[in-house]
């Protein structure tokens, strides 16, 4: 990733140790996933996913104390609770997805059912890219790291701007993307 390399031992300067500090272990991502799943309640959670009544308790305070949950009393019934993801708690959806490709991918024989689908044509969804600023599929030889003050400064000293922004819904081609940079 070029000659630039991430201060490993500084767990400050970079987010995957803060990210994995909150979402680091298996049940909040396991609790996490039930909530996409729409459950919402204490009890819910705790007979879907098995998880000890401690465990639970534990977790879901430090998603809630860490913003990716948020903690509200029921409409019908003020005395119970439920657990809703926030924005920030919606924003892990695209790490779920990646996780869950790469475990169906190199994991054990696992047979997908129900199929994740996207909502309008009800086809699988394709697997999770990381893209850079104008749409391009990257792949690990595409990614180099730069001083902050050095964005957008190319290898030949020209600069660069900032394509327009992909919105949620926007058609991409990725069949064309992936026979370019076949012919780069």
């Amino acid at each position: 990733m070029g000659d630039l390399r991430e201060p490993l031992r500084e767990l400050t300067e970079c987010g995957l140790p803060q990210a994995l500090e909150v979402m680091g272990e298996r049940w909040s991502f396991m609790i996490l996933r039930a909530s996409f799943n729409g459950l919402h309640h204490f009890e819910e959670f705790l007979s879907e996913l098995g998880i000890a009544r401690n465990i639970l308790s534990n977790r879901l305070a430090k998603l809630v104390s860490h913003g990716i949950l948020k903690r509200d009393p029921c409409a019908d019934d003020k005395r119970k609770i439920e657990y809703r993801l926030t924005d920030k708690g919606f924003d892990l959806l695209p790490a779920m997805v990646a996780l869950r490709q790469w475990g169906q991918k190199y994991g054990a024989e696992v047979v997908e059912n129900p199929v994740l689908v996207d909502e309008r044509d009800r086809l699988p969804i394709g697997p999770t890219s990381i893209l850079s600023h104008d749409g391009r599929i990257l792949g690990p030889a595409d990614l180099y790291l730069v001083e902050r003050d050095r964005l957008g400064i190319r290898a030949d000293g020209s600069k660069a701007e900032a394509g327009a922004a992909i919105e949620r819904g926007q058609v991409i081609d990725i069949a064309s993307m992936r026979k370019a940079q076949s012919a780069a």
